[in-house]
C-alpha cells in the first residue's frame, strides 16, 4: 500500500471514530479536525482551520505567558494529557462537557512539530450524575420524612404520630383535605411497622359502586353474579399479615360499613356469593375528607363503625395551616420536576414568582402546588420561572380552575387574559397592573401591544370615597 492510500484509509478510520480527534501545531493553530470534532463542537472544519484552538474556551487549558517560550500551550512541556475532564464551548454558546487525552507529535529528530488532542462527550453522563446528586440531596435532606416534606411544628407532629401508629395494631384513620397527603401519611405508617414485609393493598372505596366494592373488598365465588365466571380473592386477602389502606372511607355504604364491622371484630371475610368464612389478619388504615360525625347525625354513617376505625386518628394539616413549609415544598418541586420533565436549563424561580407562590392560599394544597410545577414547566421556554408561567388562578388570587382546562388553553391566551384582567382591575393603569403580575412596566407595554390591546379601553374604576384610582 502507498503513502497516499495509506493517508487516505487513515483519514477515513478517523473519520469513522466517534470522538473527536483535533491536531494543532506548536502555536496553537488547529490544522486538522474529524467529523467527531464537528459532531461535538458544532464547528466545521473550514470554520477552525488555521484558527486558535481556543476557540473552544476549554477550562482546563494552560497557556504559557511567558513571552520567550517557543511553545503556546502548556501541554506541549509536559508531554501527555490523560482523561482531563473539562468543559468547552459549543458553537451555540452551550456547555459540553468532556474528557480528553493529548500527546505531543515528534518527527524523527525528535522535534516537537505539533499535537494531536482526542475528545469524548460526557455531558449526558454528568447531567445524569448530576440528577443522582439531586436526588440524594432530596431523599436525605432533614425535612423530609418517608416522602413527606415538612419543618413546621404541625408536621413534625403528624411524623411523631406516624411513628406511634407504625408500632401499634390498631385501625388508623387519616382526616384531611384533598391534597393535603393522607396516602404518603399511609404508606409511611406501612413502612415503618412490623408489617413492612407484608402486603400493601390500597381500595379506592368511591371508586366504585356498592356491589363491585364489596367483591373487590371479600372476593367473590364463580357464579356470585353476572360476569363472576371464576373465583377471585379479595383484598383484604391479598393483603393478609400486611396492610390495607381504604381511601375515600366516608363514601362506604352502609351495608358495607356492617360487614367490614365483621371483619374488624372477627378478622374473618366471606366471599360474594359463599357463606364459608376466611381468617385474615390485615390492619386497616383508611383515609376521608369528610366529617364523618356529621355524617353520623344525618344518619348516613353507622356510629358503631366509626368508633372501630376512628382508634388512632391523624390530621393531615392544609397548606394554608402550615406555610413555613412552602419554601421547603417549592425548592422540593422544583428539582423534582426539573428532573422529570428533562428541562435542565430552567435553572430558576425569579423572586416575583416565589412571593406569588409562597403568599397564595393553596385550596388544592400540595398537589395544587405540584400541579403548579408541572405547568410552569411546559410553560417556561427561558432559564427562569415568571410569573407569566404560572397557572392564572394562583396569580390572579381566583378561585382555582380545573387543572385539564388550565393546562389546554392556548398560553398566548392565558397571558391575555391575565393582563386584560390586570388592566381591568387597575382601571388602565399599567405601573399597577405590572406590580400585580408582578412584571415590568415595560413587560406589560410589550404585551399590550403585542396583544393589540390599548390602555384607553379599560376604564379607571371609581373608589370607595367616590374618587377615580390614580397612580
Amino acid at each position: 500500500m502507498d503513502h497516499h492510500n495509506l493517508n487516505t484509509y487513515w483519514k477515513t478510520v478517523v473519520d469513522t471514530i466517534q470522538d473527536g480527534v483535533m491536531i494543532v501545531n506548536p502555536q496553537g493553530a488547529i490544522i486538522s479536525v474529524n467529523r467527531g470534532f464537528e459532531e461535538i463542537t458544532g464547528y466545521k472544519r473550514g470554520e477552525v482551520l488555521g484558527k486558535s484552538c481556543s476557540i473552544l474556551k476549554c477550562n482546563s487549558c494552560e497557556f504559557v505567558r511567558n513571552a520567550s517560550e517557543c511553545h503556546y500551550c502548556v501541554m506541549f512541556k509536559q508531554g501527555t494529557l490523560n482523561k482531563q475532564q473539562c468543559v468547552v464551548t459549543h458553537r451555540d454558546g452551550r456547555a459540553v462537557h468532556i474528557v480528553k487525552n493529548a500527546s505531543v507529535l515528534k518527527n524523527d529528530d525528535g522535534e516537537i512539530f505539533g499535537a494531536v488532542e482526542t475528545m469524548t462527550d460526557v455531558t449526558d453522563l454528568v447531567e445524569k450524575e448530576t440528577q443522582i446528586k439531586i436526588y440524594r440531596q432530596e431523599l436525605g435532606a432533614e425535612d423530609r420524612f418517608y416522602g413527606m416534606i415538612g419543618v413546621s411544628e404541625k408536621m413534625r407532629r403528624v411524623f411523631e404520630l406516624i411513628s406511634n401508629a407504625s408500632r401499634s395494631e390498631a385501625p388508623v384513620i387519616i382526616y384531611g383535605e384533598s391534597g393535603t397527603g393522607k396516602e404518603l401519611v399511609a404508606r409511611a405508617i406501612h413502612e415503618i411497622s412490623l408489617r413492612k414485609k407484608g402486603p400493601y393493598i390500597k381500595v379506592n372505596c368511591a371508586a366504585l359502586n356498592e356491589s363491585l366494592l364489596e367483591s373487590e373488598l371479600f372476593g367473590h365465588v364463580k357464579g356470585a353474579f353476572t360476569g363472576a365466571h371464576r373465583d377471585r380473592e379479595g383484598r383484604f386477602q391479598s393483603a393478609h399479615e400486611g396492610d390495607i389502606f381504604l381511601d375515600e372511607i366516608g363514601d362506604l355504604p352502609i351495608s358495607t360499613q356492617v360487614k367490614l364491622l365483621r371483619v374488624l371484630e372477627d378478622k374473618v371475610v366471606e366471599r360474594v356469593g359463599d357463606n364459608t368464612p376466611i381468617r385474615v389478619d390485615a390492619r386497616i388504615i383508611s383515609a376521608t375528607n369528610r366529617n364523618l360525625p356529621e355524617l353520623i347525625d344525618q344518619g348516613r354513617y353507622r356510629e358503631d363503625f366509626f368508633y372501630r376505625i376512628n382508634v388512632i386518628p391523624i390530621q393531615a394539616p392544609p397548606l394554608r395551616e402550615r406555610t413555613e413549609d412552602i419554601p421547603v415544598l417549592i425548592r422540593s418541586f422544583f428539582n423534582r420536576t426539573r428532573l422529570s420533565s428533562g428541562r435542565s436549563q430552567i435553572e430558576s424561580i425569579s423572586n416575583e414568582a416565589l412571593e406569588i407562590l409562597t403568599h397564595y392560599h393553596w385550596p388544592g394544597n400540595i398537589r395544587e402546588l405540584k400541579s403548579a410545577f408541572e405547568f410552569a414547566f411546559v410553560a417556561c421556554r427561558g432559564n427562569t420561572i415568571t410569573p407569566e408561567h404560572l397557572p392564572f388562578n394562583i396569580t390572579t388570587g381566583d378561585k382555582p380552575l380545573r387543572r385539564d382546562i388550565a393546562i389546554s388553553r392556548n398560553l398566548d391566551e392565558i397571558k391575555k387574559q391575565r393582563l386584560i384582567q390586570a388592566m381591568e382591575s387597575t382601571g388602565g393603569n399599567q405601573s399597577r397592573a405590572a406590580r400585580q403580575l408582578g412584571l415590568s412596566r415595560t413587560s406589560v407595554w410589550n404585551q399590550m401591544k403585542r396583544f393589540n390591546l390599548n390602555a384607553g379601553q379599560f376604564k379607571p374604576k371609581p373608589d370607595t370615597g367616590g374618587g377615580m384610582i390614580r397612580n
